[in-house]
């Protein structure tokens, strides 16, 4: 029975838009879409990774780039309620330690209230920057001050006095050095005396005065002791006079302050702290030289003491779980980093230099990262699995990490870390992982896996108008018509390959939608009508299809030798795809079969000079089964066969052209002509059945534009597999030849069918005995087969 060629309804599905109202004019009619469609499975892992409190449970979002994963997540998570995840969140700042001024402490507040309590700390110390002056610059304080200076300086007189009297009933006096020491002079009436009046002293009178000058220094040395010990009671009597002025200062500044956080142990400890440090710090405030007050107030903010600053490091400003997407995750973006001011030529850092990374501001909620993007950045994997398996946040320094030198750095508490990690990335890198690092799949339990594809029904067909309207909406594009939605809608399906799928890769959508828009903008459009869709295609091919072009020329003017007329004997046009980075074509080419006495053995010349992949390689190796299969069952075949794709000189594979090499074989044998106005493509088992190929769009439409080329006949076509036909979405010229005759696809489920087609003479069936009729494809080959028996033997 003659097989018929497929009718051209086969070879495009339009689209209908049965589900959306007839009222529905243009997308300006359609809701936008709230949700990515098709993606069901991806979002419940989301869903359940992002409910699952428990350390690991973070997210692989595998799939190809340009799904939007991204975006339907990010959809996902806006759509959450306050505190949804079950967790509390915090502004984190950093506060000096008073104790250890190297490891600043991290000060935990409910959310939305950090911003405030530095602020009530910047006006406490604005008040206190002026009020301690004020209290240390009145009469009251100078009166009590100096009652307390005459004390002490009455002692020290009334016991130098008593000191004094003494030394001169032995004629010895008290004076002070020029270096300001206490000194004991024997003298002469009022004057101390020479060196030759004390000579001229006798022996006794010099002893007397020596003795006298000894006990009296002894005395002395007693005074001066006693002078340290009640000028330390007069510094510890002025300090504490100094605090009480001062605690009446701060006991008012800070109470409300204290009122205001007695619920929160965390932050009341650290008032406290303050408090006592302030105290033990008044110089601070109190400070005469201005070099020192400038370098305690050296800021690159706020004019008030370092020391007391408040560093938020995080201020929550929303109820909502924070939801960050870190587009540069490098070390310092992701984990923080301590930054160094300088001072008049003097480069110091302190906690108030701190700055938050990535994981500061998402802690409590959701990280994004590209995973591919991680792993380029040195140290930022090992850190991030560390900050997961920890469960802290320890903001160390990048240079102490991976130098030997020991500069001296900060060295911070460390932040309690609750966050969920999304890693984006595709499957090879998925793999990468999984293969060399165990701790992967601890750390990332989930997979989210998106889907490229979805069915196509009149329901996602309407879903996916919504998702054509949401991406014109948030764009601000001009609104599409119905006839362009749905053309939109069937490019979707060429791109998936599949009359009944819908691609999910919205990026490709959203950039047909873009250059759309501008055709219909460029010409004064008030809506993108098909006419722009098609022209958008048109100029995004004519763009990127060099290649295609300098591939045609070449049988253009006849560097690639191929027929589309005629028979030949172990000829055949096979189909398969070339592709550059974003475009790929169908490219005929010529399959040559020859045979001569041998043992049976099927050279392929692509293999033999290392041209040919593996799964090539396999093709030639199953069509060979089956030639011993039908033709070799008793008998080793006596023909060698060489196979080659003519004018191929880069590497070939895929086993697309396996049913067209079978044929070029059979036609050698057989020494049958093959029709050279059909193309084949197509694989094939070791039973012969046909089996679906790849790109079989692209490989249609290569030998209609080298028909054209050669010059068209109503005879010329291509045959495919049965099983591709659901892949059928051709261009509108080829449907439209078909539909008028003019060219022809066949769709096969057996070789033997391809046979027929190409050679006109049925294929032959065995009987009981063996044997093909005479007559048929088989018969042929049988027939010549004998013959060669009989010469050898």
């Amino acid at each position: 029975m003659p097989i018929t060629p497929l009718s051209s309804d086969q070879l495009y599905r339009t689209s209908g838009l049965e589900q959306l109202p007839a009222s529905c004019k243009s997308t300006k009619h359609l809701e936008p879409l709230d949700k990515i469609v098709g993606q069901e499975r991806a979002q419940q892992a989301v869903e359940f990774a992002l409910s699952m409190k428990e350390k690991g449970y973070n997210i692989y979002a595998l799939g190809r780039n340009g799904l939007g994963k991204r975006t339907m997540v990010l959809r996902h998570l806006s759509r959450q309620k306050e505190n949804s995840n079950g967790r509390t969140l915090y502004d984190w700042c950093y506060v000096v330690n008073f104790d250890d001024t190297r490891s600043p402490k991290v000060l935990t507040l409910p959310a939305g209230t950090g911003l405030k309590f530095k602020k009530q700390i910047e006006k406490l110390m604005l008040k206190l920057s002026k009020g301690l002056p004020l209290a240390f610059d009145n009469e009251m304080y100078y009166t009590r001050a100096d009652k307390l200076k005459n004390q002490l300086a009455a002692k020290q007189e009334e016991a130098l006095v008593m000191l004094t009297e003494e030394a001169k009933t032995h004629s010895i006096g008290l004076s002070i050095s020029p270096q300001g020491n206490y000194e004991l002079v024997a003298l002469n009436g009022e004057e101390p005396h020479s060196e030759e009046s004390y000579l001229m002293l006798s022996p006794q009178e010099q002893d007397a005065m020596q003795g006298a000058i000894s006990s009296l220094e002894a005395k002395l040395r007693g005074i001066v002791r006693k002078i340290t010990e009640w000028e330390d009671e007069y510094s510890e009597k002025q300090q504490k006079h100094d605090e009480e002025v001062a605690e009446e200062v701060l006991s008012l500044a800070f109470a409300k302050l204290k009122e205001n956080y007695k619920e929160q142990a965390n932050v009341k400890a650290y008032i406290k702290a303050m408090h006592k440090d302030i105290l033990d710090n008044l110089d601070i405030f109190l400070e005469e030289s201005e070099e020192q007050a400038a370098l305690a107030y050296a800021s690159m903010s706020k004019k008030m003491p370092r020391r007391y600053q408040i560093n938020v490091l995080v201020a929550q400003d929303s109820p909502y779980q924070p939801i960050i997407v870190e587009e540069t995750p490098n070390y310092h973006t992701i984990f923080g980093y301590v930054e160094t001011a300088t001072y008049k030529g003097t480069v110091f850092t302190d906690f108030s230099l701190i700055r938050p990374g990535s994981l500061h501001k998402a802690n409590g909620g959701v990280l994004m990262i590209d995973a591919v993007k991680v792993l380029e950045h040195p140290y930022v994997w090992d850190g991030l699995k560390r900050a997961l398996r920890s469960r802290k946040l320890s903001l160390t320094s990048l240079e102490r990490e991976v130098t030997l030198s020991g500069a001296i750095s900060l060295d911070p508490e460390a932040i309690p870390l609750d966050v969920k990690i999304i890693l984006f990335g595709d499957f090879a890198t998925y793999k990468l992982l999984q293969q060399y690092d165990a701790e992967f799949t601890e750390l990332f339990r989930v997979t989210a896996d998106f889907e490229d594809r979805m069915p196509r029904t009149d329901e996602s067909e309407a879903h996916y108008a919504q998702f054509i309207s949401s991406i014109i909406h948030s764009n601000k594009m001009l609104h599409c018509d119905r006839k362009a939605i749905a053309r939109i809608i069937e490019f979707s399906s060429r791109q998936a390959d599949d009359q009944n799928m819908l691609s999910l890769h919205s990026v490709d959508t959203a950039n047909l939608l873009r250059e759309a828009n501008y055709c219909a903008r460029a010409v004064n459009a008030n809506m993108i009508r098909v006419s722009h869709v098609e022209q958008a295609l048109a100029n995004k091919e004519n763009r990127i299809c060099r290649a295609k072009d300098d591939y045609m020329q070449s049988f253009v003017n006849g560097t690639t030798l191929i027929s589309t007329e005629g028979k030949r004997t172990g000829q055949v046009n096979a189909l398969s795809v070339m592709s550059t980075t974003d475009f790929q074509f169908g490219a005929p080419s010529r399959i040559t079969a020859t045979t001569s006495f041998g043992e049976g053995q099927v050279f392929d010349i692509e293999r033999t000079v290392d041209l040919s992949g593996s799964i090539h390689s396999k093709g030639v190796m199953i069509l060979t089964a089956y030639i011993a299969s039908i033709l070799g069952k008793t008998e080793k075949i006596p023909l060698s066969t060489h196979l080659t794709f003519e004018q191929s000189y880069g590497g070939v594979d895929g086993d697309s052209a396996t049913m067209a090499e079978l044929c070029a074989m059979l036609s050698s044998f057989a020494e049958q002509p093959l029709r050279q106005d059909i193309a084949i493509t197509g694989s094939m088992n070791q039973f012969g059945e046909s089996q679906p190929i790849g790109g079989v769009n692209e490989k249609i439409e290569g030998f209609f534009d080298v028909c054209k080329i050669k010059g068209r006949k109503s005879s010329q076509g291509v045959i495919i597999p049965v099983s591709n036909i659901h892949n059928l979405m051709l261009r509108p010229d080829i449907v439209e030849a078909v539909r008028k005759g003019r060219f022809n696809i066949w769709a096969i489920s057996h070789v033997d069918e391809a046979i027929e087609l190409l050679t006109g003479v049925e294929v032959g069936k065995v009987d009981n005995k063996g044997c093909y009729d005479p007559k048929s494809m088989l018969g042929k080959a049988q027939l010549r087969l004998k013959s060669l028996y009989k010469e050898k033997s």
